[in-house]
């Protein structure tokens, strides 16, 4: 007879390998569909959870909570990783105004529609707004290592998913502790939670890199370079944690320590000799975590709760799409005259803003707590990811193709013997 704890060992082993294999089938099948695979990813996942039921682990689960975290952190420390800090200098106008202020004016404009649609409280509404209100990076980032478009568009939407998960996040928590307490905002602890969130996440994810990007790439001083992979792992892991356990972001903090990694040669310090298997291990990792991410995620998706708010949360949803998305762009990067982006460019941006983990994360602890009109708030949640997943990042090579952004890759001829 198993004793309890090999159990669990095998239940999670079993899941794991379970859906690892799902993956593997389900990107081949998005390679010769030409979809981003994490679409592929969640809709194999409603099949299995919901329809089939062989996925049956709640989203409270320790196993589901480990893969949302490790996940996440991983795929924003490979997306920092990927960005030039050179590109981010270009385009900081622009990224401050979506990461802040576009996050507020989503908010206000996706609330005023949950509003009027579900006949809500302004409050609860706002928070509904809130939830879904950042665009997240554990989407974005993947689709972006399949569709290669123009440098400081994908660097701006990517930096823009990574920052703006503060702000929706400490908007969403003050408006919870509104809705469950006193019923009006602080604006001065919310601005004060945000500089501290924000900067803190900054300021740990810099540190941290340094260090260990130092130990690892010095040239005399190098004592970890034996160890680049295992310490890059280290570097995203700690990051999160150390940024968590003092209470600022962590999931920003991993994401500048990607950063900071990625642009060694900024700062003096060189990993040319290690690039390739870095590069190999880390993309092959992020595969991994979106594979398990994305078809968890389908699999918790609840179809009785969809089909109760059906309607209003599809409206509410085109609204965030179609409405708030565009007013947001034409807001926050339009008058930036020192980029000068194109039409096209503003059109691109427009239509990339996918929802995924860090929505359904604090969704279900919405729900956890009990608070009214949860329902609510977690089927209009489901509805952005499905929605902008399946719709939007679907279409995104078709977009960035007619819009003229994509770049094409080189000759498989003219690449280097090995390199993929």
């Amino acid at each position: 007879m198993e004793s309890p704890t090999t159990e669990i060992i095998h239940h999670i082993l079993i899941l794991l390998l379970f859906i690892i294999a799902v993956g593997m089938l389900s990107g081949r099948l998005a390679s010769w569909l030409r979809l981003p695979d994490v679409a592929v990813f969640i809709v194999a996942g409603m099949l299995l959870g919901q329809g089939l039921h062989l996925i049956n682990e709640t989203s409270s689960s320790l196993i589901n909570q480990l893969i949302l975290t490790v996940g996440s952190a991983l795929i924003l420390f490979d997306g920092g990783r990927n960005l030039k800090l050179s590109g981010l200098r270009k385009v900081w106008i622009t990224l401050s105004m979506l990461s802040v202020p576009g996050v507020i004016v989503t908010t206000l404009i996706v609330g005023a529609a949950v509003h009027y649609l579900f006949g809500l409280d302004w409050l609860v509404a706002f928070l509904a707004a809130a939830v879904i209100a950042s665009t997240d990076p554990a989407s974005i980032i993947p689709v972006f290592k399949q569709v290669k478009i123009k440098e400081r568009v994908r660097e701006t939407v990517e930096s823009e998913s990574a920052f703006n998960d503060a702000t929706g996040s400490i908007l969403t928590f003050a408006l919870l502790a509104a809705v469950t307490g006193s019923g009006s905002l602080h604006i001065g602890t919310m601005a004060w939670d945000f500089v501290k969130t924000a900067v803190g996440g900054i300021l740990v994810g810099a540190v941290v890199s340094m260090i260990l990007t130092y130990l690892v790439a010095h040239f005399r001083l190098g004592v970890l370079k034996d160890y680049t992979t295992i310490t890059m792992i280290v570097v995203a892991l700690s990051s999160y944690l150390i940024g968590d356990l003092i209470h600022v972001s962590g999931f920003m903090a991993t994401f500048v320590a990607g950063l900071i990694w990625g642009n060694a040669d900024t700062f003096g310090l060189s990993m040319d000799d290690k690039l390739e298997e870095t590069a190999s291990f880390a993309d092959n990792t992020s595969v991994m975590m979106r594979m398990l991410i994305f078809i968890l995620l389908g699999s918790q998706v609840n179809f009785r709760v969809l089909g109760d708010y059906f309607w209003p949360s599809l409206a509410a949803v085109l609204v965030l799409m179609v409405i708030a998305r565009p007013i947001t762009i034409l807001l926050c990067a339009l008058p930036d005259r020192k980029v000068k982006w194109s039409w096209r460019e503003l059109l691109f941006m427009m239509w990339v803003r996918e929802t995924g983990v860090i929505p359904a994360a604090l969704s279900g602890m919405i729900a956890g707590m009990g608070v009214a009109h949860a329902d609510v708030i977690s089927a209009v949640t489901f509805m952005a990811i499905m929605l902008t997943i399946l719709l939007q990042a679907s279409t995104t090579g078709l977009v960035a193709r007619k819009l003229g952004l994509e770049v094409k890759a080189e000759p498989a001829a003219s690449k280097p013997v090995g390199q993929k």
